[in-house]
């Protein structure tokens, strides 16, 4: 029974330190990745705009589905690796920026990413930043120390190359290997 309770008392030990890293943790974060493809922009660009075709060559993708705009901007909702989240494109620029927001209120977590394409040799460089917000505390702490803020940017990213039959490595703009 001792061994219990100390095994017990462990387990909410942890849980208080992850709750309050959680908390100490700002809500806010910008995460910033870039890959270098052989497509051309304009590839890139209908690739990353046309949200009906994301089933096809993102694996956490199964299905979207277009919902009424939001502000009369694009929306629409995917089912996925991540649950059902609804987006928004609140920037268009093509074929270099694009910007999309979770438009869902009710997730432990929102924010937005910017698209940035721009021409690399015969192909593009790719940039996403992230604007990430996660609400809940024990979030926070998963997607700071367990997750990584660049997680989603980099398994995006790998997909896109994929889908151009491309084996790429994200990196973050400025280090070594990055821009």
């Amino acid at each position: 029974m001792k061994w219990l309770s100390i095994a017990v008392a462990v387990v909410v030990l942890l849980i208080a330190i992850v709750v309050g890293m959680g908390y100490m943790l700002p809500v806010a974060h910008t995460a910033r990745r870039t890959v270098v493809l052989q497509a051309a922009p304009a590839d890139v660009w209908a690739a990353i705009s046309d949200v009906t075709a994301y089933p096809a060559w993102r694996s956490d993708v199964e299905s979207v589905e277009v919902l009424a705009p939001v502000e009369s901007r694009q929306s629409w909702r995917e089912r996925g690796d991540n649950g059902e989240i609804a987006y928004a494109m609140v920037r268009v620029d093509p074929p270099s920026r694009l910007v999309t927001r979770i438009v869902d209120r009710d997730l432990p977590f929102g924010g937005e990413w910017e698209y940035e394409i721009v021409p690399a040799g015969a192909g593009s460089r790719m940039s996403i930043t992230e604007r990430g917000e996660v609400y809940n505390p024990v979030f926070r702490f998963v997607s700071r120390f367990i997750m990584g803020h660049t997680a989603t940017l980099d398994a995006y990213l790998r997909a896109l190359g994929a889908k151009f039959g491309e084996n790429v490595t994200p990196v973050t703009p400025g280090t070594a290997g990055g821009e």
